[in-house]
């Protein structure tokens, strides 16, 4: 009977220290091993959610700062243009009120701060010239668009009169009487063309033809009328 009882004992000891007994252990920790890796992937995440939370608080305010400083800068853009705009017109006030003070002599006409007279005789360029200094004068420049255009109608006929233009110092480059290079362009088509022969170096205009294609180059020594051009007088 104690025999039977031993080896009772000893299958159910064997039982318990078994394959299943393994089993278990191994189950319970691959489930420590489970927890351990949540817990550290949570603590990852939280971390991570950290990090970002304080570049997206970073960034948030550099945005704002620029935000502001774009804000200011367009405060004192608008207030510099104010500025300007109030500037242009004293400016257009002043410049009204001395043209209304100044005066040209009898036969010339005004236009902006300048006297233009317009000969009635005919002359080579350089009398035209000579013409004009004498009466306090020069040759016309011509420095803008809208002066062009004022000469251009200068006379209801079509008139070929001496401009400040020539290219006698070196053949080709074309220049003021006083020195300025030549920059706005109102040559007829073809033109300037020296002649084919190299002695047209003086410019004409031709009033009463457009305004954007009216300058001829001629012989200086043609006979032409003259346009003359001063400051106005007080």
């Amino acid at each position: 009977m104690e025999e039977i009882y031993a080896n009772v004992d000893s299958i159910t000891s064997t039982k318990q220290t078994g394959p299943g007994s393994s089993q278990r252990r191994f189950h319970g920790a691959v489930l420590v091993f489970l927890g351990l890796l949540s817990v550290f992937l949570l603590a990852g995440l939280i971390g991570l959610g950290v990090y970002y939370s304080v570049v997206i608080n970073n960034l948030t305010e550099r945005l704002q700062d620029s935000n502001n400083k774009l804000s200011s800068m367009s405060e004192e853009r608008d207030l510099l243009l104010a500025n300007l705009t109030e500037k242009t017109k004293e400016m257009e006030k002043l410049q009204s009120l001395s043209v209304q003070k100044k005066t040209c002599p009898a036969g010339w006409r005004m236009f902006g701060c300048s006297c233009y007279f317009l000969s009635s005789e005919s002359g080579s360029w350089s009398r035209g010239r000579q013409d004009c200094r004498e009466k306090g004068a020069d040759l016309v420049v011509i420095d803008s668009t809208k002066e062009q255009t004022f000469l251009t109608t200068f006379t209801d006929e079509e008139t070929w009169s001496w401009i400040g233009l020539t290219d006698r110092d070196k053949e080709g480059t074309w220049k003021w009487i006083d020195g300025t290079p030549l920059t706005s362009r109102y040559w007829e088509t073809n033109e300037p063309n020296n002649g084919g022969v190299g002695e047209e170096d003086c410019a004409h205009i031709r009033t009463g033809k457009k305004t954007e294609d009216n300058w001829n180059d001629l012989s200086c020594d043609a006979s032409l009328r003259w346009i003359c051009e001063k400051n106005a007088g007080v």
